[in-house]
């Protein structure tokens, strides 16, 4: 073989997975473009005083709320890749909160109704959200009931007479809980029967009792609304129960999977932006006469960094492909989301190392990447649960 004849190695070839196609690029294009056009110039203000709900109206005018959801309820019809692609390119936008209210509408609060719900359900309340014209969040936990979800006390009691139930209770750290028209809220029907005592309900927010007593104060995600919620003596007709009664365990965990997986996708995607910012800064910032990603040991961390985005980016991509294949792969989806949640906190801290001084300062914005990020190792299973997750699913 002559030397004209060896393959060259092009490093800055533009990455191509096989689960993406010429389709899923367009959109990629577009969802980014728009969001450094349309969100990044707000991001800081959100900052501090959280995104205003046209954003989800235009999102909605753009399709980018249905993209993965069925036509007949105003979605595009796409598949499960267009769901990351969202995920992964809202990172642009530098708005963490923004991302994470979008993910509670899309890929949290509207899976189950779309799955569980009758047709009637799925109009009054899927169209709307998938148009932006709804705003929807998910009520799991409680001031003594996180992780734990068979601890949740929020109570829903049968009024035969009426043909209702009547909530009562609380749940907290509610995203878009201050502004949604909707909670999928988890309730324990029966105290009795352990899991089979929990069931799901559509709880309009505006209904007499539901308070919304507090909006909560975050480490980071500043530009999403966090709220502490109430419910007292809330009555709903037995219409608004979602799915069965006494599965809503059942129903909530299998919702769980796919949320995680775009939590994997979201992290990893964080994790090659705020990458890619502090590449560009040790290219440009001078130290001892020369640029800092000169030096071997910032050369090094680059390498590190960056062979643990690739690996953990391969993983949320092959379980994707199996996700949307029709496999429940709930082992991989865990070491995906574990896996790729502590890849992203670890970088962001490295990239706030090398811009020194500088990454502890808002102005670089690295250090508000850390602080979004950190959620990722708590939110939609922790790091503990998932490790046991794993760990039972050997039989252990």
């Amino acid at each position: 073989m002559s030397t004209s004849q060896v393959v060259k190695p092009d490093h800055a070839s533009q990455r191509k997975h096989f689960i993406f196609t010429d389709e899923h690029d367009q959109l990629r294009e577009t969802i980014r473009r728009w969001a450094i056009n349309e969100v990044l110039p707000h991001a800081a203000e959100w900052e501090q005083t959280t995104f205003p709900d046209s954003i989800i109206k235009r999102m909605g005018e753009l399709g980018f709320l249905g993209l993965d959801k069925p036509v007949e309820y105003g979605g595009q019809g796409g598949d499960y890749y267009s769901s990351l692609v969202l995920a992964e390119e809202l990172t642009y936008g530098e708005s963490g909160g923004l991302a994470m209210g979008i993910a509670v509408q899309t890929d949290m609060a509207m899976p189950p109704i779309l799955a569980f719900g009758t047709e009637q359900q799925k109009q009054q309340w899927v169209t709307p959200a998938i148009a932006g014209e709804k705003i929807l969040c998910l009520g799991i936990t409680e001031p003594d009931a996180g992780s734990d979800v068979a601890g949740i006390k929020t109570r829903a009691v049968y009024d035969e007479a009426n043909d209702e139930y009547v909530i009562n209770g609380s749940k907290t750290y509610i995203t878009n809980g201050l502004r949604a028209d909707l909670i999928v809220l988890v309730t324990k029907t029966d105290p009795d029967v352990g899991y089979d005592g929990f069931t799901l309900f559509l709880v309009p927010m505006d209904l007499p009792g539901v308070i919304r007593e507090k909006k909560l104060e975050k480490l980071g995600m500043h530009a999403s609304d966090t709220a502490l919620l109430a419910f007292q003596d809330v009555h709903v007709p037995a219409s608004a129960v979602l799915g069965q009664v006494g599965k809503g365990f059942y129903h909530i965990m299998w919702e769980l999977q796919g949320e995680r997986l775009i939590g994997a996708a979201g992290s990893v995607a964080g994790a090659q932006h705020v990458f890619d910012k502090t590449l560009k800064y040790a290219k440009e910032r001078k130290a001892f006469g020369r640029s800092i990603g000169s030096f071997q040991v910032t050369r090094h961390k680059f390498a590190e960094m960056a062979t643990k985005i690739e690996l953990a980016r391969s993983m949320v991509y092959t379980t994707a492909w199996r996700f949307q294949n029709g496999d429940y792969p709930v082992r991989e989806i865990s070491m995906a989301k574990l896996n790729a949640a502590r890849i992203a906190v670890e970088v962001a801290d490295e990239c706030i190392q090398i811009h020194g001084g500088a990454g502890y300062m808002q102005e670089y914005g690295i250090e508000r990447a850390w602080r979004d990020l950190r959620i990722n190792r708590i939110g939609a299973g922790t790091d503990e649960v998932l490790l046991e997750v794993i760990g039972r699913s050997y039989d252990l």
